[in-house]
């Protein structure tokens, strides 16, 4: 797994904060200096914390455990969707619906619906309905896919959350304070780190920086998954191998 270097994160513009009256006293260990009224963040800390969020991510995902993803500002979801999607973690871009992690059964019962609906599809009882029952089930099932379709595999509360800009996304945090769920995030000069676990200095704005942050980040979580398969490949040919020298015997 590649470390970002200091140039990188430079060249993405990682480093540009907010406003100095708009900060939050608590990132003051992240911040370098000011400049133009605006907060410079210190990239050594944010290549050492991203270094450290990865490593984490990238257990997670040896595991087989799931992270869910959270960015639903404009200039994220898309990048979000694009670098998380081919990773098979399960991302919310679109509104977090309030107790998506504290009444997760509910959830999970209006995937099951999502499910049934195309259940219906594929097993030919949508055509014996009515015109009418059809339209109505097609924009049910259109709605939830809007709201849960991202998460349709995730089958119990992930094992960590991450987010883009933890002011815009508090509630999703604090789901997963309150259920002990560790937290990965971007925190930009104007939020409060201290709700976080895994904290990466980092514009929350620009895309070009969320796209650098996300790279490393996608980056990590697939190594994780590649050692996860080759350790059960191993694990099934040495199997394999010992009930071949049995019957042998």
């Amino acid at each position: 797994m590649a470390r970002a270097s200091f140039d990188e994160l430079l060249e993405a513009g990682v480093h540009f904060g907010h406003l100095k009256r708009k900060w939050n006293p608590y990132m003051a260990p992240y911040i370098f200096t000011e400049k133009k009224g605006i907060h410079i963040i210190d990239l050594n800390k944010t290549a050492a914390q991203l270094d450290i969020a990865c490593a984490a991510m990238k257990q997670i995902a040896k595991s087989g455990k799931k992270i869910l993803f959270v960015a639903t500002k404009k200039q994220a979801k898309d990048i979000l969707e694009e670098r998380i999607k081919p990773t098979r973690m399960p991302y919310v871009t679109e509104r977090w619906s309030g107790g998506m992690l504290t009444n997760f059964g509910t959830i999970r019962k209006a995937i099951r619906k999502m499910n049934s609906i195309d259940k219906m599809e594929e097993d030919g009882t949508m055509k014996t309905l009515s015109k009418r029952e059809r339209l109505q089930l097609s924009r049910t099932r259109a709605k939830l896919d809007k709201n849960y379709g991202s998460i349709a595999d995730m089958t119990r509360v992930p094992a960590a959350v991450f987010v883009i800009d933890v002011l815009k996304e508090h509630i999703a945090v604090a789901e997963a304070k309150k259920l002990g769920i560790p937290t990965f995030a971007m925190v930009d000069t104007n939020s409060d780190p201290r709700s976080i676990d895994f904290v990466i200095p980092a514009n929350d704005d620009a895309t070009k920086s969320i796209a650098k942050i996300l790279d490393k980040v996608a980056e990590a979580i697939t190594e994780g998954l590649e050692e996860r398969k080759n350790t059960k490949d191993k694990v099934k040919a040495d199997k394999e191998e010992a009930k071949s020298e049995e019957t042998e015997a």
